[in-house]
């Protein structure tokens, strides 16, 4: 039996990920869990095969999550439904080894089968998604977006790199990157140039 949790914001509704699974015999939905930074410890509770995280955030605001969740239950397969019309939605180019992707208007039957791939340990990235990503003008590696993520939340330069495990002086350097970059003034200034560019919501 493949147990299925659906992470996703309060007020937040967006695909009906347990009426499009619930009439698959062998999967068991436990739960709704709230997306944010204690996803990891709730999760602990409920022991899912998959997680389906359904959320409006960017690919970047996601990551550290996933990398905190995939560190605690690394069994646990994870997969971020994404939207290909906003940009800060499509997958990293370079593979992460803990998020999977797939578009939030998959059929009920494609959303099952990826779930079942991944509880038998295999990948999941829509080809769609993967091409848009590829295609896509990038001025901000993927790490940088995490990072600028995480500042955009109000955390602090020890904050974030305990949640990357980096160290305070790639931080910073990152942020001096980030800052470059975008031409930014300052951290405060690069955050507001990312979300007007969609990258950051």
């Amino acid at each position: 039996m493949i147990r299925v949790a659906v992470a996703r914001e309060e007020g937040y509704f967006g695909v009906p990920v347990r009426a499009l699974l619930e009439t698959n015999p062998d999967m068991a939905f436990v739960g709704t869990l709230p997306f944010g930074n204690e996803l990891p410890r709730l999760a602990a509770r409920t022991w899912p095969s998959v997680i389906v995280i359904d959320t409006d955030r960017m690919v970047s605001q996601v990551l550290p999550v996933a990398t905190e969740l995939h560190s605690s239950a690394p069994a646990c397969a994870l997969l971020l439904l994404c939207d290909p019309a906003k940009r800060g939605m499509l997958p990293p180019r370079h593979r992460t080894g803990c998020l999977n992707f797939l578009l939030k208007t998959a059929s009920a039957h494609l959303l099952a089968d990826s779930v079942r791939r991944l509880a038998l340990g295999e990948r999941v990235v829509s080809p769609m998604l993967q091409a848009a990503s590829l295609t896509t003008e990038r001025g901000l590696t993927t790490r940088e977006l995490e990072v600028l993520g995480l500042a955009a939340e109000g955390d602090s330069v020890k904050e974030i790199a305990g949640r990357l495990y980096l160290s305070g002086g790639t931080v910073r350097n990152y942020l001096s990157a980030i800052i470059a970059k975008t031409g930014a003034r300052n951290r405060l200034d690069a955050i507001r140039i990312a979300r007007k560019d969609g990258w950051l919501r």
